[in-house]
């Protein structure tokens, strides 16, 4: 008996493939082509801004050595200021995540949509509002003063984030843990933050990306040169280099490459993070 061979792909099928294959492509390219032109814009310092060719003759490292130059300090303040307020983020929505998980509180689910509801709120209200406490409490021009504010961007996201994956963690675990002689404080440290790992990554990521990213809080709450991020940085970069669009450009590449890195080493957690808490 001859060995029966599977009819291939219908043309139909392979065409459906082949379109949304080359929609995806352009898609992507469509999203992607903003940030090659700002690369090759960078590497054209010499070039004004209607004059850049659509591909780089050479390799002019020019502008970035003027960015690095001028936008080092900011760089440097925007990776301190983001570090200092994922780690407030996490100390306060971990344990908040924790409580409205595993406690059973009364009016849990009100209190995830007031936190959700936060979020919503524009962050120039927000940064107003702060504003006449910071004064009173000396925390205008400070490190500590643009963490906390920036941590306040995360910490909606990250409790509901969190609280998600909490859910799922087996109760069995718990018990047995209090079993072994372990308290609330002590389960949750050692039982309950390990395996939320994904979610804690995840958190800390977006984070880092509201604070890396804010401009609103870093004009606000600063009056002096004193903790200047790359947001505000690079605002004032472009009334004073308006003519320079290369050294321009490089500065926004140089602002981007922080969180493209922290993006592309943490996609798998991610993934694991969001999607952690949708499975019991």
């Amino acid at each position: 008996m001859a060995a029966h061979t599977p009819a291939p792909a219908a043309p139909r099928v392979r065409g459906r493939r082949l379109g949304s294959t080359a929609a995806g492509v352009l898609v992507l390219g469509v999203m992607l082509f903003p940030l090659y032109w700002m690369l090759n814009t960078a590497l054209q310092p010499e070039s004004g801004l209607l004059q850049v060719a659509p591909v780089p003759a050479g390799l002019d490292l020019s502008g970035f050595s003027q960015a690095v130059s001028d936008q080092g300090g900011h760089l440097l303040t925007s990776l301190v200021v983001s570090l200092g307020a994922v780690a407030i983020c996490l100390a306060i929505s971990a344990p908040a995540a924790y409580g409205l998980a595993r406690f059973g509180l009364r009016g849990t689910r009100t209190i995830v949509f007031g936190t959700l509801i936060t979020q919503m709120v524009p962050g120039i209200v927000i940064a107003n509002a702060l504003y006449s406490s910071y004064v009173e409490l000396g925390l205008v021009n400070s490190y500590f003063g643009l963490m906390l504010a920036d941590a306040s961007l995360g910490i909606p996201f990250s409790i509901v984030l969190m609280r998600a994956f909490m859910v799922s963690v087996p109760g069995e675990v718990l018990e047995a843990a209090q079993i072994d002689g372990a308290g609330p404080l002590r389960t949750f440290v050692r039982v309950v933050l390990p395996m939320s790992r994904n979610a804690l990554i995840t958190s800390g990521l977006f984070a880092f990306l509201f604070s890396w990213s804010d401009f609103v809080f870093a004009l606000t709450l600063n009056t002096t040169d004193d903790v200047k991020p790359i947001t505000l940085g690079i605002y004032q970069y472009i009334g004073a280099h308006v003519g320079d669009w290369g050294s321009v450009m490089a500065a926004s590449v140089l602002s981007a490459v922080p969180a493209a890195i922290l993006l592309v080493l943490a996609q798998k957690y991610i993934a694991a993070g969001i999607t952690g808490g949708s499975v019991k």
